[in-house]
């Protein structure tokens, strides 16, 4: 079992900063590939940024790709999402999720999951 906990977020205005982060427990951290989505009202969970096991190759959706930044340090468990000039449409649910496996951009595939962090971005 893994445990993930997030926090971090609240309200910005567009154009501003938010740093977003998930402390995990339980099993070897370094075991996972991380994985932040988010769920906005009436929309399905998509992702967002991904992080592999070696804690060094990331990957960002197209959408957030020069603007959000995914760290993860293995040492702390720890895995970071700073989102720097946020847009209204980023306002939504943001999760951490664990995979065991092979790092993917499909929710189905992951293991676990936070309670989620309210980001909203006001206009």
């Amino acid at each position: 079992q893994v445990q993930l906990v997030e926090s971090g977020g609240g309200l910005v205005q567009a154009g501003g900063s938010l740093r977003l982060s998930c402390v995990a427990s339980g099993r070897t951290f370094s075991d996972y590939a991380l994985a932040w989505f988010r769920q906005a009202p009436g929309k399905e969970r998509e992702f967002v940024a991904g992080a592999y096991q070696d804690g060094v190759t990331t990957y960002h959706a197209d959408s957030v790709k020069g603007r959000f930044t995914i760290s993860r340090d293995n040492a702390k468990n720890t895995v970071d999402l700073q989102m720097n000039s946020v847009k209204p449409e980023d306002t939504a649910i943001y999760y951490c999720a664990a995979d065991a496996g092979v790092l993917t951009t499909r929710a189905r595939n992951y293991d676990y999951w936070g309670q989620g962090t309210q980001v909203t971005v006001s206009s």
